[in-house]
């Protein structure tokens, strides 16, 4: 499970070989949750609003990034 990218209060992980729709895990110290990469939107979990924000902002930033790495890790 290959961390993509480090934030203050959370980390963004993506896991081999993962179900469709193509999407994200954000990972905190209380809280999870999965976060679909095509429109940022939480399929599962729940997240702060600081952190849904953030991560939604860097999903958007790094869309082709990540369905590219979608791509390889399936």
């Amino acid at each position: 499970m290959p961390t993509l990218a480090t934030f203050s209060t959370f980390v963004i992980r993506m896991y081999f070989e993962d179900h469709n729709p193509p999407h994200v895990h954000v990972v905190g110290p209380e809280f999870a949750a999965k976060v679909v990469i095509a429109d940022g939107r939480v399929i599962r979990g729940a997240l702060p609003a600081r952190a849904e924000r953030e991560a939604a902002d860097w999903i958007a930033a790094n869309r082709a990034l990540l369905m590219a790495k979608w791509a390889e890790f399936q």
